[in-house]
């Protein structure tokens, strides 16, 4: 439709300028004065003709940059667009009044008429739309009753509008969040984020497309909650090119809060004065408490990072460092706390095994034991095999011990264990 209008227009002034124009041409230019040169009617549809032709490219390049500008207002509230619109106007109306002082100023009164207009309608535009809500309360008893009422709904107390993050949607845990009741006021989910959730679930690699989907769920599913109201806003701001940007600027103009757990948009957030609710800092603020010295139970699943560590997680997904933990990975085991760090990103506990409650000792490498009590006897002559039985021969039992073979009764001779006798160093040996 917009098309066939510009091309219309073309075609109206091409009829028009060959009815005035063509008949005077022929005959100046090309002294034709016989029918249908000299008709003013045969030069109407010559020109109209010529300027549909000449201008094809023309219409494309128009018709492109009307879409465009409509798509523009579009995005542009109402207010903004009247409050503009009266402002140049107003500026408009003042460079009339002084036209005629500027037209009679010699040589340069013409270009300075034009150019005075020009910056008073720019002046007018930009203080109409800087004071565009003084404009609209000028004229707010001429406002019907609804519009009354969508202007109403579209503005927020303080703190009411809870605008949600990419990162937190994808989180999914703000799904349960709003069927519990603990978020009030307004979800407002802005277009850009909507635009960046779909980017990412149309993306090539599995995992982004598994995890845009799965927001796009979480979005349906919050939804159709009844206890909290969900918005979408078509916003934009075109100067922006960041996400966490956007978000930013517009929790400012609607003075609302940022509901997210990304780490660095919290810390922008904090850092330009905007409210922020972040799901990991709930998550935490939940966790239960555990102080050093107290006991828990816990299954070591793997390896740490240094020598001899276990790592364990808590049901909430706190990790748990087990300090000599590695030989009881793939068991429960009973340890005792010896700290907490607590950082923005979550919470990590250490501990170390408690030999105590569980009935165990720390194991040693396999072979390690043995080897030392051989190769700390070979002075004396003693076999392996002695160190290893701790019992008498013939069933007898070592006086004073329980003859358990610990890797601490390991350590002493078997004539040492059975008197009682403190161990003797190698020259009192010999």
């Amino acid at each position: 439709m917009v098309k066939k209008m510009v091309q219309l227009f073309f075609a109206v002034i091409g009829v028009v300028l060959g009815y005035a124009f063509c008949p005077d041409l022929f005959r100046v230019v090309f002294h034709l004065t016989y029918p249908p040169f000299n008709s003013k009617w045969f030069g109407a549809a010559l020109g109209g003709s010529i300027f549909v032709l000449s201008t094809v490219w023309l219409v494309n390049y128009l018709t492109t940059l009307i879409k465009w500008t409509e798509e523009r207002l579009q995005k542009i509230p109402l207010a903004d667009i009247v409050g503009g619109t009266i402002g140049m106007v107003f500026g408009l109306l003042v460079a009339y009044l002084f036209a005629p002082a500027l037209r009679v100023i010699p040589v340069v009164g013409l270009p300075l008429q034009f150019f005075v207009s020009l910056l008073l309608a720019y002046l007018g535009l930009r203080i109409g739309f800087t004071k565009r809500e003084d404009l609209v309360s000028l004229f707010a008893g001429r406002l019907t009753l609804k519009e009354r009422d969508k202007d109403r709904k579209n503005q927020y107390r303080p703190g009411e509008a809870k605008l949600v993050d990419t990162s937190v949607i994808i989180d999914g845990r703000i799904a349960d969040l709003v069927e519990t009741g603990f978020l009030d006021g307004v979800l407002v989910i802005p277009s850009f984020v909507l635009e960046e959730l779909q980017h990412i679930a149309d993306s090539s690699d599995v995992l982004k497309r598994n995890r845009g989907r799965r927001g796009l769920d979480v979005l349906n599913r919050i939804q159709k909650e009844q206890k909290v109201k969900v918005k979408v806003m078509e916003i934009d701001f075109d100067d922006l090119q960041e996400v966490d940007s956007k978000l930013v600027r517009l929790a400012k103009q609607l003075q609302g809060k940022v509901v997210t757990n990304d780490f660095n948009l919290n810390k922008v957030c904090e850092l330009q004065g905007v409210a922020v609710l972040n799901i990991n800092d709930l998550a935490n603020a939940l966790k239960p408490i555990v102080l050093p010295g107290e006991e828990m139970n816990v299954r070591i699943l793997k390896e740490g990072k240094e020598m001899g560590q276990g790592v364990a997680y808590l049901d909430d997904g706190t990790m748990v460092v087990v300090e000599q933990g590695r030989p009881f990975i793939g068991q429960e085991t009973t340890i005792v706390v010896t700290s907490v760090l607590q950082t923005p990103a979550g919470r990590m506990i250490f501990g170390r095994p408690d030999q105590r409650l569980s009935g165990t000792t720390t194991p040693y490498p396999a072979g390690s034991s043995s080897s030392s009590g051989s190769s700390g006897n070979t002075r004396t002559g003693d076999s392996t095999a002695s160190h290893v039985s701790l019992g008498g021969k013939g069933g007898e039992s070592p006086a004073g011990g329980s003859g358990s073979g610990t890797p601490a009764s390991l350590g002493h001779k078997p004539g040492d264990s059975r008197t009682g006798e403190p161990p003797r160093s190698p020259d009192e040996s010999r």
